[in-house]
């Protein structure tokens, strides 16, 4: 299934923390913190100003993004747990 976000929404795929601690300590799934950044699978084409021109969003595909905690909606396409948020949810992309 193909999915094309609309207006300033992104499809954001959270990127998990690593499993393990740096001193070797196996952390379990219901000890561990939602995920707070993300790769960007696809934006929309942007938000529609008052004039009626088109703002283009400021992240593109392949962006990595740092969101909020309990920003966005979860869904689940092709079997992907992923996140649509707006633009304005996600506070920076990480370079």
């Amino acid at each position: 299934m193909k999915f094309r976000p609309l207006h300033d929404r992104v499809v954001v795929e959270p990127l998990q923390d690593e499993e393990k601690t740096t001193g070797g300590i196996i952390i379990p799934d219901t000890a561990k913190e939602k995920p707070m950044q993300g790769k960007v699978i696809a934006a929309g084409p942007g938000s529609r100003g008052d004039d009626g021109k088109v703002n283009a969003l400021d992240v593109k595909k392949n962006d990595r993004v740092l969101y909020g905690k309990w920003s966005g909606t979860e869904v689940k396409i092709d079997g992907k747990d992923l996140l649509i948020m707006r633009e304005s949810d996600i506070m920076g992309v990480i370079q």
